[in-house]
């Protein structure tokens, strides 16, 4: 595969790339261009990466058309968001006004806030989802500890001044030697 070097120092430039590169597929991107700057065929190449021929070609074409920027990937745009940025904020001031009384709950659990989506804004979250949606809103999980009904603090108070203090150190060996 002939292909000309777009700048005179790509050819160095590739070799300490590839050296320092971190990444293994972006250094077998570098091995692949800078094999084919030095006259070796796509297959020749693909056999000495272990990669398809296509594979070869298909990132020395793109070094050819774009230059050593064109070896790195592309931004994806990935799925779109379930909750659009405009329903994030009423989603957030329901969650801010707490369980109705038709929720039949006191607090809000991560079922319960995916059946909010699911009922009142029309996304339909996995459980996973839901929690790194609160995740990414801001949110945590941490609640604190509940108190049982019957807990007194001015009996457990009483409790803790009349119990006898118990010895900080237990004795020494007690075992009579003999």
């Amino acid at each position: 595969m002939h292909i000309e070097p777009r700048e005179a120092q790509d050819l160095e430039r590739l070799e300490s790339l590839a050296r320092r590169e971190r990444s293994a597929r972006l250094r077998d991107r570098y091995r692949a261009v800078r094999l084919a700057l030095s006259g070796q065929t796509a297959v020749q190449i693909a056999a000495h990466l272990d990669r398809s021929r296509r594979w070869v070609q298909q990132w020395i074409y793109r070094y050819r058309d774009q230059g050593l920027d064109g070896l790195f990937d592309k931004p994806r745009s990935g799925q779109p968001p379930k909750l659009v940025r405009q329903q994030e904020q009423a989603f957030k001031a329901r969650l801010e006004a707490g369980p109705k009384a038709d929720d039949g709950v006191c607090t809000l659990r991560g079922r319960d806030i995916q059946r909010i989506l699911s009922q009142e804004f029309g996304a339909c979250y996995s459980l996973p989802s839901v929690y790194d949606l609160l995740d990414r809103l801001g949110y945590s999980c941490l609640r604190p500890r509940p108190r049982h009904p019957k807990n007194d603090p001015a009996v457990m108070q009483t409790w803790r001044e009349q119990t006898p203090l118990l010895p900080s150190r237990s004795a020494k060996n007690t075992r009579p030697d003999g």
